[in-house]
């Protein structure tokens, strides 16, 4: 068994051990060869194998939470059925934990079974909430809702970045969550989300008041499955159905492209979205804790 840094040649190895482990998080092979093409992608950012002959049996992967103060790292960690109890679910944490310091991170969290919490106690460890996973087939959306006055639909990628930047900027700072959002300079936005190679800009959708986003949707994957990573309405334009509107807006240029999976997760007690998803199909797949320690 050797734990060591990933490599582009374990991408399809390790896509079988996530479509095993985990297949409610979308991983797909481009986006592991994305990841694994250059070796790092920023401070605190890593991904790290367990291999045993040419398998994957186990996987972690870092990075910082982009405008969190304090600083902020999140990881991901899974290990095949058969190899649980090795030790190596602990060697890929500890890992993980001496990447996100060297990256600055003051405290880690991870999406974790529940049935984990006990073991990842031994770091600290702690649940704040549960975070519930969904997924539908896009041509299942139901009809778009009416479209009110004044508002258009457009695919974010037509959009002048910085419009939806400033949007997003709001939206980070009021969405649920453990992170504490600040902001972060447009030129770090611009390179981690908009040019990032992950985003199917062409695939989310946006809603514009005059030349104002006042609620968007974005996924990252490609056009076979993708993960809606964000959805927002500005504070100001809530309560008028418009998340349900980009949402489904968003399904149907999906479908229409030949999408056959959409994947979403949704913290517990964000009833309003919850709701927004249970309107468009998506069916809960599984349940994880947030688990949070200091480093």
């Amino acid at each position: 068994m050797e734990i060591r840094p990933a490599r582009l040649g374990d991408a399809e190895s390790a896509l079988a051990l996530h479509d095993l482990v985990a297949p409610f998080l979308a991983t797909t092979g481009s986006s592991l060869r994305r990841r694994l093409s250059v070796p790092t992608d920023g401070p605190g950012a890593g991904v790290f194998a367990a291999v045993e002959g040419d398998h994957v049996v186990g996987w972690t992967s870092t990075g910082l939470i982009a405008g969190s103060d304090p600083l902020d790292g999140q990881l991901r960690l899974i290990v095949h059925p058969e190899y649980r109890g090795r030790s190596i679910g602990t060697a890929l944490l500890e890992a993980a934990h001496e990447r996100l310091k060297e990256g600055g991170a003051v405290t880690a969290r991870v999406f974790a079974d529940p049935a984990s919490s006990g073991w990842a106690s031994q770091w600290g460890y702690r649940e704040t909430r549960r975070v519930h996973y969904a997924s539908m087939a896009p041509g299942d959306a139901p009809e778009l809702p009416p479209m009110p006055d004044g508002l258009r639909l457009s695919p974010v990628n037509e959009l002048d970045p910085r419009l939806v930047y400033e949007a997003d900027e709001i939206a980070q700072q009021t969405k649920p969550g453990d992170a504490k959002i600040t902001s972060r300079p447009y030129e770090h936005w611009l390179a981690s989300i908009w040019n990032s190679p992950a985003m199917v800009l062409d695939l989310s959708m946006a809603l514009v008041d005059d030349h104002r986003v006042v609620g968007f949707t974005l996924g990252n994957g490609d056009h076979e499955k993708i993960w809606s990573q964000m959805t927002a309405t500005l504070p100001e334009s809530r309560g008028q159905g418009l998340a349900k509107l980009v949402k489904c807006a968003t399904l149907h240029r999906a479908a229409a492209a030949g999408v056959t999976g959409m994947y979403t997760a949704n913290y517990d007690g964000n009833g309003p979205m919850i709701a927004v998803n249970e309107w468009l199909g998506y069916t809960r797949t599984a349940t994880h804790a947030v688990l949070i320690c200091p480093l």
